[in-house]
């Protein structure tokens, strides 16, 4: 071995990340990943974005990307060597000269209650009736299905706009402030505060974000060597499904501050069943559909889930989608 290429190996990577603690957990999760699988070592560069930042809801700085942009930026001045996104945070258009190197599996995809005395959303809104039940969320997606539930079962519910971290999102609750806050549970997962979890919502009550629960590793496009290394912890059922969300996503042109939801899953061998949900925000009106398709093995598998997506999204828009997502961001 040349010392050149050894000076290489022994050089750490530079992984840019988000400043919270989660972020930095996701970060460092990723980092002793590389480590393990590639035997490089990795230092956390950790970076402010802009959404870290501003204390405007994300409907009003326009949501997706405002996490990103700024690690994309250091990225491209060669300030790091890859970053680490919560795939929900990416736009779904990507820079020609960035790679999403790595996807790798995919975390627990729902989102969560967490509670006063530990409730259920059923179990609140029975305790508490002098008044609505007030659930904290910043997520218009979040609004939209938990405005229909409570419109479907005649409860009193007031969803709450809420920005922050776990630590002041989860604080309202233990405050009085607030009866309850929606949440990831992949991000309290990583953060080993599971059991702070008081209901796990199912799909048919909250379906997730496109991309919810998985990692996206990117690097520089002209880095084909780091991409490759970078390769070994991509898991392509992963790919295969975000791809799908995703490309859904893209095809109806919606951002953070539209109400739409999706998640696609293995439906039978090499199948995939992506089901998808846009809607108001007040949960007055929501259209949901449904979708199987063949999905293709090895390279062709990013494809054919592509056009699992593209054939929802059509759907979805022959359907009305269109007049219910107002204004886009």
């Amino acid at each position: 071995m040349r010392q050149g290429q050894l000076d290489a190996e022994t050089i750490p990577l530079r992984l840019g990340t988000r400043r919270s603690a989660l972020a930095l957990a996701q970060s460092g999760m990723v980092a002793r990943d590389i480590t393990e699988r590639t035997g490089r070592p990795v230092e956390l560069v950790e970076i402010t974005t802009y959404g870290d930042t501003s204390r405007e809801h994300l409907a009003q700085i326009g949501g997706t990307g405002v996490f990103v942009s700024a690690l994309r930026d250091a990225l491209l001045a060669g300030r790091i060597d890859l970053a680490v996104h919560s795939l929900k945070d990416l736009p779904t258009a990507a820079p020609e000269s960035l790679l999403l190197a790595a996807v790798p599996p995919r975390e627990d995809v729902r989102d969560v209650l967490v509670s006063r005395e530990n409730l259920e959303l059923a179990e609140l809104v029975e305790k508490i009736q002098d008044r609505p039940v007030r659930i904290g969320t910043g997520s218009p997606r979040r609004m939209a299905q938990l405005n229909a539930w409570a419109r479907e079962h005649g409860a009193a519910i007031e969803t709450v706009p809420i920005r922050g971290n776990v630590d002041t999102r989860i604080g309202f609750v233990h405050s009085g402030e607030l009866d309850a806050v929606v949440l990831a549970a992949a991000g309290l997962h990583r953060l080993g505060r599971g059991a702070e979890i008081s209901q796990y919502l199912a799909a048919q009550l909250m379906l997730p974000a496109p991309g919810q629960g998985a990692l996206a590793i990117e690097c520089r496009a002209d880095a084909p060597e780091l991409a490759a290394a970078l390769g070994v912890l991509d898991h392509p059922e992963t790919r295969a499904a975000v791809t799908a969300e995703r490309a859904l996503l893209a095809a109806l042109e919606a951002g953070c501050s539209a109400p739409v939801a999706a998640l696609a899953q293995a439906g039978g061998e090499n199948e995939l069943r992506l089901e998808g949900v846009v809607g108001t925000a007040d949960g007055a009106t929501l259209l949901t559909m449904s979708t199987t398709g063949p999905l293709a093995l090895g390279e062709s598998a990013e494809q054919s889930a592509r056009a699992i997506g593209l054939a929802l999204a059509a759907r979805l828009l022959d359907g009305g989608a269109a007049g219910l997502m107002g204004e886009r961001a």
